[in-house]
């Protein structure tokens, strides 16, 4: 009876498999006359679509897309990322061909990708980990400059003149602009009446890569600034519970890239120009004597140091009104972790070599002995 019973199970379970085959053989054979049907009636226009769901969305956009890839994400989730991002037409278009060229081991991490990218230069930068993608050209803007000399730079790089690069960053309808689009970089304190230049220390110095042969100058600032944001939005918590601005952090990280020539010093520095602040002590610092005279000299001398400007801080005590220059990471972070010192004298002998002091009798020490 058991043996019977056990039959008639296994023949059921054969019969439940055959009906499913049948109706899977079904399914395919619909799926394979609805794909025939397309093909005969709009296989152009299928054609077309996936063809044209393969070319970059737009080839000569330069503007930088920031995408997140999480840890463990599948090919459905970067597509769905990268066509939510607009870097892709199609997500599934895009998972196919990646599909069907083995692609896999995507790495997880923040990229910077553009919608000039094609797939293959897509899947190769998620693949290394690196955005793939030849420039042009580059244009580095180095640490310590001023806008005027920036601006310089821009006028050998590329096809903006030193002036128009100039007019553009000093119009007021330009600067109104600029704030609207970064509203916690950009504040009413660049407008202030003392200020040379409102986005004096605000365009990062960085290596620029450009996809385009003739960027504008709109673009080549915009990028400079999102650069700017990318490197501060970190701290604006930090700044905010302080009760500090970014303009703050990036006037006192100016005075540092102008004063130090070594990562250490710079945080050594910054601990000095501290405990002056705090003590209430002018800062006295010689880039900024040399800022208020307009004009670079080898050296400063006393009767530069009575020039009657807002950013000399031998006549005037605190921050100046603005950045001096651009400044790059490391001062940045030299002034949100200072070194813990008790300095409040420092002197560079002519090798650049800074000697520091806790009294002034040891800073008049030091200037004895490796200075005059």
């Amino acid at each position: 009876m058991e043996k019977g019973l056990k039959k008639e199970i296994m023949l059921e379970r054969m019969q439940n498999e055959k009906k499913e085959l049948k109706t899977v053989r079904k399914i395919v054979f619909i799926i394979t006359l609805i794909v025939l049907l397309i093909g005969v009636i709009g296989g152009s226009t299928l054609y077309k679509y996936i063809k044209s769901a393969l070319q970059p969305l737009d080839p000569n956009s330069e503007q930088v897309v920031e995408v997140e890839i999480p840890i463990g994400s599948g090919l459905d989730t970067i597509s769905a990322i990268l066509e939510e991002k607009g870097l892709i037409k199609d997500a599934r278009v895009f998972k196919y061909y990646a599909k069907f060229n083995n692609e896999s081991a995507f790495q997880a991490g923040n990229y910077g990708l553009t919608k000039a990218m094609t797939p293959d230069e897509l899947i190769k930068s998620l693949k290394t980990g690196k955005v793939y993608r030849e420039p042009l050209f580059t244009m580095t803007v180095p640490e310590g400059l001023t806008l005027p000399e920036i601006a310089k730079i821009v006028e050998q790089r590329t096809t903006v003149t030193s002036e128009q690069f100039l007019d553009y960053v000093n119009s007021p309808e330009t600067i109104d602009s600029l704030m609207a689009q970064y509203p916690r970089i950009l504040t009413e304190e660049i407008k202030a009446e003392n200020i040379r230049y409102p986005l004096e220390g605000y365009l990062y110095p960085a290596t620029y890569p450009f996809f385009e042969e003739h960027p504008t100058v709109e673009f080549i600032v915009d990028s400079m600034l999102q650069a700017t944001a990318s490197n501060v939005t970190p701290y604006l918590e930090y700044l905010e519970s302080e009760e500090k601005s970014v303009h703050w952090l990036l006037t006192f990280a100016s005075l540092l890239e102008r004063e130090a020539t070594a990562k250490a010093d710079r945080e050594v520095i910054a601990s000095v120009f501290d405990n002056r602040l705090k003590a209430g002590m002018p800062l006295q610092t010689d880039p900024t004597v040399l800022y208020a005279l307009g004009k670079h000299k080898d050296r400063v001398l006393y009767k530069d140091l009575e020039v009657d400007n807002p950013y000399n801080t031998y006549k005037y005590k605190g921050l100046p009104p603005g950045p001096i220059a651009g400044a790059g990471k490391s001062s940045i972070d030299a002034v949100i972790d200072p070194a813990q010192t008790e300095y409040f004298y420092f002197l560079a002998d002519k090798e650049g070599k800074n000697y520091f002091a806790k009294t002034y009798e040891e800073h008049l020490k030091n200037r004895a002995e490796h200075i005059d």
